[in-house]
């Protein structure tokens, strides 16, 4: 099928090349009947915009910031990975991605990173935002010095942010109680749930469908209280070996966040995990290993070179003042068993720290 371009809409419209461009750029000294042929042009052709070869001919170079948290998190490093595989490449396109590590559990340090940018240093900025105030009040700045602001994988909307990329943690955490409900017995049962901490949002978010769907739906099931590890696989298996210790009877698992290796080697040592539904987050290494062993019953994921090429484009828009495309830019919920698991992962891409 022929790509429909500005040349097409300008023809429709029965208007200039010049006149299309400042419709489309939001720019002045167009009648409005002029404007709502143009916005009518555009409809009926279906027209989308290229935003990367528009940037090409105005000569445009695009500073984007990433801020992702570092630390013993596989899928955030499996993020680092993307978005530098994405800063080496895309260069000779203008666009000049700098990766910037962050402590996700530590809001002031956040707010203290967002406060320091400027126009003068980038053009766009990516953050994985803790739901801290402070961390909310150093966007809505940012966003008032005229720096166009994205939230990656954790949302922030109480803030001005522009958009969010990342999955809808509270259909991921419904999900997981689903799982949950019908895979363990109609019979009453603990379940664990392991999180990095609630004050993260996506932790909170997905928390709080889980329980929703437990609650609503199989009221047999008693959640136990949140144990929250930051996402640190020691941590995550010193608190699996403490539930195990204290709750003989524990039937069901549900890790929020990372630690993922932590949890699976406590239950392994334990002689347990046969005996205990557990579902957890992100695809790695260790959680494919742990699916194919029956220690790990599913997978619930997202795709983190998605996540960058999205929030890539989706930056470019905002700078360009072009309409992001929001079903290019929806990002989608996987759920993986042992029996649809892809082709092998690369154990030195995302490998988590030991335990």
């Amino acid at each position: 099928m022929k790509r429909v371009t500005i040349h097409d809409v300008a023809e429709t419209a029965g208007v200039s090349l010049a006149t299309v461009d400042r419709v489309l750029n939001g720019r002045p000294g167009v009648r409005k009947v002029t404007i709502e042929k143009v916005k009518q042009a555009v409809e009926a052709l279906n027209y989308k915009p290229d935003v990367f070869a528009a940037g090409l001919a105005k000569k445009r170079v695009y500073r984007l910031h990433f801020l992702i948290p570092n630390g013993p998190n596989a899928f955030m490093e499996d993020l680092t990975r993307e978005a530098l595989s994405h800063a080496e490449t895309m260069s000779g396109d203008r666009m000049h991605v700098h990766v910037e590590p962050i402590d996700a559990f530590d809001g002031h340090r956040v707010a203290g990173t967002l406060a320091i940018l400027d126009r003068s240093q980038c053009d766009g900025v990516a953050v994985v935002a803790p739901a801290f105030p402070e961390v909310q009040a150093a966007i809505d700045r940012l966003q008032d010095r005229g720096v166009p602001v994205v939230t990656l994988v954790s949302d922030h909307p109480s803030s001005s942010r522009q958009h969010f990329v990342g999955i809808d943690n509270v259909a991921a955490g419904r999900t997981a109680g689903r799982l949950l409900g019908r895979f363990l017995p109609r019979s009453p049962a603990k379940v664990a749930i392991i999180a990095g901490s609630l004050g993260l949002r996506d932790h909170a978010e997905r928390y709080q469908g889980c329980r929703a769907v437990i609650e609503q739906d199989y009221p047999h099931l008693e959640l136990l209280k949140v144990r929250e590890g930051r996402d640190d696989n020691a941590r995550n298996a010193d608190l699996m070996r403490k539930l195990l210790a204290e709750h003989p009877d524990l039937a069901g698992l549900y890790n929020i966040g990372a630690g993922n290796r932590g949890t699976i080697a406590a239950l392994k040592e334990s002689g347990r995990s046969q005996g205990i539904v557990f579902v957890g987050h992100e695809l790695t290494p260790y959680t494919r290993e742990a699916l194919q062993d029956d220690v790990l019953d599913a997978v619930i994921a997202q795709d983190p070179g998605h996540e960058i090429r999205s929030a890539i484009r989706v930056l470019k828009a905002l700078c360009d003042g072009v309409p992001i495309i929001e079903g290019q830019e929806r990002i989608g919920i996987d759920v993986f068993l042992k029996d649809n698991l892809p082709g092998d992962l690369e154990p030195s891409d995302t490998a988590e720290r030991p335990v």
